[in-house]
Order: C-alpha cells, then sequence, then structure tokens
C-alpha cells in the first residue's frame, strides 16, 4: 500500500500523495507549492539557480546541506526539512543577514540567481555557527561555498564581499532543537513505499531490506544522490517506473576504521567521504575542491560514483591507484573485490543483477609498510571548478632507496572505464627511480591507452597530457627533487581550447 511523503516545509508538515515520483523537488515547489523564489536555469545541477538547503537527522544530529533542487526526486524528501529562499525572513519581517548583505554589497543585478546565491550563503552561515567559528570567512571558504553557483550580471565580487559582510551584521536565530524534534517526529519505523500513476518509489531504512528489494526487483532503478540519474530525467527524459532509494539506508551512512582500512559506506556523501579520505592523505585536497560543486558534493555520494563506473569519474582514479575495494552486497551475503576489477568494458560491471556497492575500502598510508608512500592525483580541465575531467591521473609509488619498490598508475578519460597502466608501471617496476626509467614508461604508456577524441580534448592530446602527468609526478617524486617546494604547475599542460 503507497504511503504519502511527509517533510517539514514552511513551519509545518507537508504530505505529498499526488505527484509522480520523478517529479524534482524544484518542479513541486514551483508548480505545485507555487513557491518561486527558487529558479530553474539549468535543470542539470549546474548553475545553482535552484539551490536550497536540506536538513536532515543523521543519527541524533541535524546536518543543514544546500543541494540543487533541479535534480532531487520529491519522494527523497521524506522525514527531512525543505528550506528556500522565503523562509529567510526574520519574525520582525527583516532581512536576514545574508539577504541584507546582498543588498547593502550590490550582490543583485538582475535578481535571477540571486535566491540561489543567497541559499549557498545561507548554508555557509549555519556551517559557521554550528562550528563556533567568529569573523568573516577566509577567500578559499567563500569560493568553494559559492562554486556551484553562476552569475552573469555582477560578476562575483560584490557576492563575496557579502559573504564577509554577513558575518559582520547582528546575528539571525536558528532553532535547531525544535527543528530536530519536528524531524524524530516525521522518522518511520518501516521503509517507505510511495506509488502514483503506476510507478513506485521504495525508500528501504536497512541493508537487509534493501537486499530484499534488489532480488525482487532486480531491474528496479537505484538512486542515492541523483547526482546522475537525476539528469536521466530532466534531460533524457527517461522514465524510471521503479525506483529504490539509497538514502535511508542506515548502514549506508557509517564510516569505520579496522585493520589497515577505512571503509566508507555507499551513502556517505561525497564531502564526508573526501573529508575523511583527505585527513589520511592530504594530497587530494585539491581533487576535492575541483571534483564538483559543493551542492553536488553534498548530495551525491561517492558509493553512487563507484557504483557509476563513468570513465571520466574523478573518483576512480584514484582510489584504483590507492588499492581500493569495492563490497557488493547481495541476499547470498558480501563479496570483495579490488575496485579495478569491477570494471568490464563500457558501463558493465562485474556484479549480479541482485548486487549493490554495499562500501568502498581503502587502505590507510600505514598499510604501505615498504617505505613511503608518494602519492598525487591531478584534473585537467577546462575550467578550474565544476568541470568535467578530459585527463584524471593518480599515482601511488613506493620507494626501496631509489628504486621503484610498488607503482599503481591510473587514469580517468583514456579508456572506456577507469583504468591502470600496466605497461608503463611494468616498465617501472624494480627500476632505479630515474629520468631514463620515466622515458621507458611514458613510451610503454602507448601500450595501455588508446584514447578518443570528443568535446573535450583530442585523443592525441589526451596521450601526450597523460604522459606528461607522469613526468610531472616524477619531478615532483625524484630522490633529488628540486622542484619539491615550487610551483609545478608550469609542467601541466592546460586543456586545448576547441571552438
Amino acid at each position: 500500500m503507497s504511503q504519502p511523503i511527509r517533510f517539514y516545509y514552511r513551519g509545518a508538515t507537508h504530505t505529498v500523495n499526488d505527484a509522480l515520483p520523478t517529479q524534482t523537488v524544484l518542479q513541486h515547489l514551483r508548480e505545485d507549492l507555487h513557491c518561486t523564489g527558487t529558479k530553474e536555469g539549468c535543470a542539470e545541477g549546474d548553475c545553482g539557480a535552484c539551490t536550497v538547503v536540506i536538513g536532515e537527522l543523521q543519527g541524533d544530529t541535524l546536518t543543514m546541506k544546500a543541494v540543487n533542487s533541479c535534480i532531487q526526486f520529491t519522494p527523497s524528501l521524506d522525514g527531512k526539512a525543505l528550506f528556500t529562499v522565503e523562509d529567510l525572513k526574520q519574525a520582525d519581517d527583516a532581512l536576514h543577514p545574508v539577504q541584507q548583505a546582498m543588498v547593502e554589497c550590490h550582490g543583485s543585478q538582475c535578481g535571477f540567481c540571486t535566491p540561489g546565491f543567497v541559499m549557498s550563503l545561507w548554508g555557509l552561515y549555519l556551517k559557521r555557527e554550528d562550528g563556533g567559528q567568529q569573523g568573516a570567512p577566509c577567500r578559499k571558504e567563500i569560493d568553494d561555498t559559492l562554486s556551484g553557483n553562476l552569475c552573469r550580471c555582477t560578476g562575483y565580487r560584490p557576492i563575496i564581499d557579502a559573504a564577509r559582510r554577513m558575518t559582520e551584521l547582528p546575528p539571525a536565530s536558528f532553532d535547531r532543537t525544535a527543528l530536530s524534534d519536528t524531524l524524530r517526529g516525521l522518522r518511520r519505523d518501516a521503509p517507505l513505499r510511495y506509488e502514483f500513476d503506476g510507478r513506485r518509489f521504495d525508500a528501504p531504512r536497512t541493508l537487509d531490506e534493501l537486499a530484499q528489494l534488489r532480488a525482487a526487483h532486480p531491474h528496479a532503478t537505484l538512486l542515492a544522490g541523483s547526482t546522475d540519474v537525476g539528469l536521466w530525467v530532466t534531460k533524457q527524459m527517461r522514465e524510471l517506473p521503479h525506483i529504490i532509494y539509497l538514502g535511508q539506508v542506515e548502514e549506508f551512512r557509517r564510516i569505520s576504521e579496522d585493520a589497515g582500512f577505512l571503509e566508507i559506506g555507499a551513502g556517505v556523501t561525497l564531502d564526508e567521504a573526501y573529508g575523511k579520505v583527505c585527513a589520511h592523505y592530504p594530497q587530494l585536497a585539491e581533487m576535492r575542491q575541483r571534483f564538483a560543486s559543493l551542492p553536488i558534493r553534498n548530495a551525491g555520494t561517492l558509493g553512487g560514483n563507484v557504483a557509476n563506473g563513468s570513465p571520466i569519474g574523478d573518483s576512480m582514479p584514484w582510489l584504483i591507484a590507492l588499492g581500493a575495494q569495492v563490497v557488493l552486497h547481495s541476499v547470498a551475503g558480501q563479496r570483495t573485490l579490488a575496485l579495478e576489477d569491477l570494471y568490464l568494458g563500457y558501463q558493465k560491471k562485474d556484479m549480479r543483477p541482485d548486487e549493490f556497492v554495499a562500501a568502498v575500502r581503502l587502505p590507510l598510508p600505514q598499510a604501505h609498510p615498504t617505505g613511503a608512500l608518494h602519492f598525487r592525483t591531478y584534473k585537467l580541465s577546462k575550467r578550474f571548478d565544476q568541470d568535467i575531467s578530459a585527463v584524471c591521473a593518480a599515482f601511488a609509488l613506493t620507494l626501496d632507496g631509489e628504486r621503484v619498490a610498488k607503482i599503481r598508475i591510473a587514469y580517468g578519460g583514456m579508456a572506456a572505464t577507469p583504468k591502470r597502466a600496466a605497461a608503463a608501471e611494468s616498465a617501472m617496476r624494480g627500476q632505479p627511480w630515474t629520468e631514463a626509467t620515466l622515458a621507458a614508461a611514458m613510451a610503454a604508456m602507448d601500450e595501455d591507452y588508446a584514447p578518443l577524441t570528443d568535446m573535450r580534448a583530442s585523443a592525441s592530446y589526451r596521450i601526450r597530457t597523460a604522459k606528461n602527468l607522469l613526468r610531472r609526478f616524477w619531478l615532483e617524486t625524484r630522490p633529488d627533487a628540486p622542484l619539491a617546494n615550487a610551483d609545478v604547475n608550469a609542467f601541466a599542460v592546460q586543456p586545448e581550447t576547441q571552438a
């Protein structure tokens, strides 16, 4: 029997019985609730005009995250709280400090993108309040917060000024305790099953419930963060008759460390997962920032990124280079395999119809006892923020003295799947870490890859830059590296300009 979707909205519990399971949150806001402050710009999670903030309890902890409402499906709001720009008005009808700062700093011109900027900044405002941070946010924090918001009128300087100014104004109150109590009252003991117009949306709460559903419905669409599946609907106009939503599975939210591995549940968001990994591998910090905009990282999951298996996905190269494993689950139990063995071909994976990704296991640095691990990952794209890679490279090297003891090289954008450079690795293994070994490995890379030409880069550009990124890695890690503390960005070829 179908159950209604329930979520907190505008001070009350809001119930939905008559929306398609693939209706987006943005469509529900604008078309059903006539709440038009939230705008549609791109319908693919790129421009940020539709940004809203979602409140959710994880255990007993309230999280507030900015996401793109244009690619989130309405049933995924069940048990959560939805906040839009209309919610920021204060009890005395005054503007919220975020809004007032935008006014004072002239951060709005045509106004179309402004609600999205305001909601992203409100997310930052709440985050800093939760963390007890005083004073204005730094430029890096502001840039990361606004990485998913595009403006074509003012330029970003006055909006950045507003991000600083908002912390100087009298603070606005937000009752987290009351919201947490409300969300506890919306929690379900049983999984959600929602149906409308012959279509179905299931939200299991446990791993066993998910396994049973998957076994019974192997052709249903598994939905995690909706950062990819959402576009199947908004851009490809695909019909999804049955969705199994993973966002309520408690076991998927866990991160644990055991036996030299960091295990990240399939439902952990990209931002949280990258943050945890960066604590062990700080070399990944730039990739975390450049992976996608903050609203996408707030919604998407590392498990979903791995299960998708896109050849241009930025997580897989560094995961493969570090020797990550993937945990697959079904009613028959669990099995674990090396991540690179999961991918058999373009969009083909070594998974049975009833299996799903349950977790990703990553060796911790102390699990490399033979010598110091040198790890780097590099992304080449046409712009710094919010762009798909032309080439993504990751290298993990262990030296025994000045010889290569272990080497793992993986690339994205070079083949039909994320793929290791086996021939290049073989040319290096056991050899001195010298320029001659580097030259042999670069030549061997022609055996590893035969990249395609597409809108992002030509085949010749891809193979050239793949080799040059290996050279960059060598320049940064060779035993006598004179450039260890220099700006080595000059050695990375920038993406070519294409008409």
